[in-house]
């Protein structure tokens, strides 16, 4: 109904001339006179986004971006022939969650049917695929297609993607305007630098490269490791019939007792299996699973005080641990003083490890510190002298972690990442890089976490990348980069946080900086602060913080790709208006003739509380932000 008596309903809104305010609208500015975009002010001008990998911030990325952005064209392109990332990839024996599976889920899409507190790889890779399909980001996922370059063209603000189908064979060439780096940490396998490993005669794989067909029984197996993937491997070897286990330990580490255990003991269980009439409850009784979820996600975030140094919660937690590990390993000291570090728990990444020191003690298990020399046709060979015959080599080295990704990435002016990063991984807030327009990494350098939960920080990036994006739409953005300043200004922050925590000891680790003329104790694998911390930081972007070039500053540019310079003919090229995303004054609701009072929708509506708007418990909760 009009609100012009008068005026009949069927009314066109547009004039003759196709303009939206009577007049023509220009999508071009002259010299002389500044022209309106004719779009409403929403703006959605037509984007594409590439998503390098579909794990758990590769599917969040198919999820969010169809929802909460309108005309953005996205691909997710995953090397593997499934979804789940490294949950695709790790198959070795053992492998699981190292935290409550109920703290590694979507804090949307809780699954109520985990077998164990620690879930099975093949469970949580399930659940991805599931919750790929549930929301529908399959459709946007290319497996099998692996990324083998990426280039940034400052004169048309796109990037350049090449992309080989591993099953065709095909070389796809695809473009542009945002591209996301979804390929976590843990993604390209490390194989140990050891001489003669090519020698090797018998079975060799590495713990992401697992061979499943292979028959361990009554097999002499040499695991080179002491990280996460070997405490769980050790202990499934040594329950194989016929095995015999020799374990290579180069490093000291802390084995925790299991998180979550005193949950477990409240619901008077043993092990870690989670009961179907559990599971069942879970699902049958929200308010009894919401509870049993919130307990368990607070248990992870309260203990965060355990990687500061010195406070009374981490020198307990030390004196605990140490006391766990002796009486696990009562009946072999000898293990026990090889295995307790000098450094503090939680230097290393910490692992409960269920069933890892049993096994240690166990007659079919070796445990071997002396460092290995060389490796031969049949044995690993190490400086005691001694020579231990293998049928099968397992390496459970770890992973290339804070690098360039094992494809060429270049950015503005041609600057390499390789070279960006040649001494230590930086970024900014660890999602956007100097140099590197309109690129977003998640779980990148300084994004994982030591304590808290994971999921929860992808999430919040994912939303924070979905902001961006948003913003070079709806702003006429050609190019957003961070400023090289705030990037330093970041490094600066996470290097004086990390001095006073538990991590900045002296230890091996994946979290400390492992490239070539970078320092050992920079740590670049993990977030400087607390899950909430990151969440927080997240909720709300510094915009100021980058620099842009606008689509008309790009489009005036010319082939000399410089906006604002002057031109051949010595004319000063004119700027753009950085407020034209105001459009031609319309909202898209107006136009479409819809939804034109939703700011009345209960949904929308957040009423302060009477007599004292400053009693809104959701304001006390959580503080107000602009």
């Amino acid at each position: 109904m009009s609100a012009v008596p008068s005026l009949p309903e069927d009314t066109p809104l547009l004039a003759p001339n196709g303009a939206t305010n009577g007049a023509p609208v220009s999508t071009t500015q002259s010299a002389s006179s500044f022209k309106l975009h004719d779009t409403p002010i929403e703006n959605f001008r037509p984007l594409k986004v590439i998503v390098i990998g579909a794990g758990y911030s590769g599917i969040y990325c198919g999820i969010r971006i169809p929802e909460r952005l309108r005309n953005v064209e996205l691909v997710i392109y995953e090397k593997n022939e499934g979804v789940g990332g490294t949950w695709w990839e790790n198959r070795y024996l053992g492998c699981a969650c190292d935290i409550p599976a109920h703290s590694y889920q979507y804090s949307f899409e809780p699954n109520h049917s985990w077998s164990s507190l620690y879930a099975p790889s093949r469970e949580i890779q399930a659940y991805l695929e599931g919750v790929a399909k549930k929301y529908s980001a399959d459709r946007f996922i290319r497996l099998s297609h692996q990324i083998t370059d990426c280039r940034w063209d400052d004169k048309t603000a796109k990037w350049n993607v090449t992309v080989k189908n591993l099953k065709t064979g095909e070389v796809i060439h695809d473009r542009s305007d945002v591209l996301i780096s979804a390929r976590g940490n843990l993604n390209n396998p490390a194989w140990p630098e050891i001489e003669g490993l090519q020698t090797f005669k018998g079975e060799v794989m590495h713990s992401a490269k697992w061979n499943e067909s292979y028959d361990f029984t009554n097999k002499r197996v040499g695991v080179i490791g002491s990280g996460s993937s070997a405490i769980q491997i050790v202990p499934s070897l040594q329950r194989i019939a016929g095995t015999h286990v020799s374990t290579f330990v180069r490093s000291k580490t802390w084995i925790s007792p299991p998180f979550g255990q005193h949950l477990w003991d409240k619901h008077g269980f043993e092990g870690f299996s989670i009961p179907k009439e559990l599971q069942e409850r879970f699902a049958t009784d929200p308010e009894y699973y919401h509870k049993f979820r919130l307990a368990v996600e607070e248990d992870g975030n309260s203990i965060h005080g355990v990687t500061m140094k010195g406070t009374p919660v981490q020198l307990g937690a030390k004196q605990m641990f140490e006391e766990n590990m002796k009486k696990r390993l009562e009946s072999k000291p000898h293990i026990f003083e090889a295995l307790l570090p000098s450094f503090s728990p939680g230097c290393r990444r910490l692992t409960p490890g269920p069933g890892y020191l049993e096994a240690l003690t166990q007659p079919n298990v070796a445990f071997i510190t002396a460092p290995i020399t060389r490796i031969s046709e049949n044995a690993i060979h190490t400086s005691d002298g001694a020579t231990h015959t293998i049928d099968a080599l397992v390496c459970a080295t770890g992973f290339h972690t804070s690098a360039p990704p094992p494809f060429p990435l270049t950015g503005s002016n041609g600057r390499s990442l390789t070279e960006h990063w040649g001494a230590r991984a930086t970024t900014y807030l660890s999602h956007s890089i100097s140099s590197f327009p309109n690129l977003f990494t998640m779980l990148g350098p300084n994004a994982a976490i030591g304590s808290g939960s994971l999921t929860m920080m992808i999430e919040s990036i994912g939303d924070y990348v979905t902001k961006a994006i948003r913003k070079i739409q709806k702003d006429n953005i050609a190019c957003m980069v961070v400023k090289r300043e705030r990037e330093d200004d970041f490094t600066e922050y996470v290097d004086a946080y990390f001095e006073g925590t538990v991590f900045s000891e002296e230890c091996n680790s994946w979290y400390k900086n492992k490239l070539k003329g970078g320092k050992s104790n920079e740590v670049v694998g993990l977030w400087p602060g607390s899950t909430q911390h990151c969440i927080e930081t997240m909720r709300s972007p510094r915009w100021e913080d980058f620099d842009y070039v606008y689509v008309d500053d790009l489009e005036d540019a010319g082939a000399d790709g410089e906006t604002g310079a002057v031109n051949g003919a010595g004319k000063k090229r004119k700027r753009a208006n950085q407020l034209a995303w105001l459009g031609n004054g319309w909202s898209v609701n107006q136009l479409e003739e819809r939804d034109m009072a939703w700011y009345l929708y209960p949904e929308f509506q957040d009423p302060p509380v009477a007599p004292l708007p400053e009693e809104k418990k959701t304001m006390k909760i959580r503080p107000f932000s602009y």
